[in-house]
């Protein structure tokens, strides 16, 4: 098939890799085809983990983080932290038919970095994920995610709001100016702490399960350089293709009053059509942090 100004070999379109809906590969790389235009700003630059479900996500998947060494001789590789053997090569996805190509390997999911490849040590932005405790919801994540917005408004920064495409939310700060990934995560872990000390009955800032019953746990540590959270407009690997969903600030608000935030593939690509990139601010926008202590 041709992609761009590309041509690619794809194989089993017809295999079915979300047996619940009857959801097929061809309909995966579909998606990711028509959705670039609006992914690709997100993940342009950064080295990539893709986790693939070759047998559909029924069956097992695995986390790959070094580029295959069968990848097309145009797609590119950036570095990364690595993993225990030492630095290794990511793969970069520069543009549609790298989207396309990833998903003919059954990789729904993309998880990206908070720094490009040019640059490791440097993150365009901070991550708040909100990850909900059961009996504890997206409901919950959305009442949380307005105190995070509020604590960042009284001191001038601004916040973007995703699903995770599964049970929690992510408020993404652009920063777009220098900054360590340790200012980065310090400043995370310090607005955990305050909302923590607000709100105990509902807000957890460490990461013990056996605390997190009924409780939304603020996942600061997503800001260190080894880690990657699931990238805007990717797919998830659950019994329905659902997407990690930009939101509006309004939707959150909703959301937090009990409205589902649950979108898949369909929904979201007729959600671009109609409201453009939600997220398109947090590639350019820059905000600086407050200075760290010490």
């Amino acid at each position: 098939m041709e992609v761009g100004r590309r041509e690619l070999s794809v194989s089993n379109l017809d295999k079915v890799l979300y047996p619940l809906v009857g959801f097929t590969k061809a309909q995966v790389i579909h998606y990711y085809v028509q959705i670039a235009p609006v992914m690709l700003p997100h993940v342009r630059g950064r080295g990539v983990t893709l986790r693939r479900w070759p047998d559909g996500v029924g069956a097992d998947s695995f986390f790959e983080k070094r580029c295959p060494g069968h990848r097309p001789e145009w797609l590119g590789t950036t570095p990364g932290p690595g993993d225990r053997g030492g630095a290794i090569e990511y793969c970069c996805l520069d543009e549609v038919a790298a989207l396309a190509w990833t998903a003919n390997m059954a990789a729904l999911e993309i998880h990206a970095p908070m720094a490009r490849g040019e640059d490791i040590d440097a993150p365009t932005m901070v991550v708040f994920d909100l990850d909900p405790g059961e009996p504890a919801t997206i409901i919950e994540c959305c009442q949380v995610a307005l105190d995070v917005a509020d604590v960042l408004d009284t001191i001038g920064l601004a916040a973007w709001p995703k699903t995770s495409g599964s049970k929690g939310l992510q408020l993404y700060v652009p920063l777009n100016t220098p900054h360590t990934q340790e200012h980065a995560g310090s400043f995370a872990h310090a607005v955990a702490q305050l909302l923590e000390k607000q709100h105990p009955d509902r807000v957890l800032s460490v990461m013990t399960k056996k605390l997190r019953k009924g409780k939304v746990f603020i996942d600061w540590s997503q800001n260190t350089r080894h880690k990657t959270t699931i990238a805007p407009y990717s797919l998830r690997g659950l019994d329905r293709p659902t997407v990690s969903t930009p939101l509006g600030w309004d939707e959150v608000s909703d959301g937090a009053d009990g409205e589902p935030l649950v979108f898949d593939a369909d929904e979201v690509l007729e959600r671009v059509d109609e409201l453009g990139d939600l997220f398109e601010p947090t590639v350019t926008l820059e905000q600086q942090l407050p200075a760290a202590e010490g």
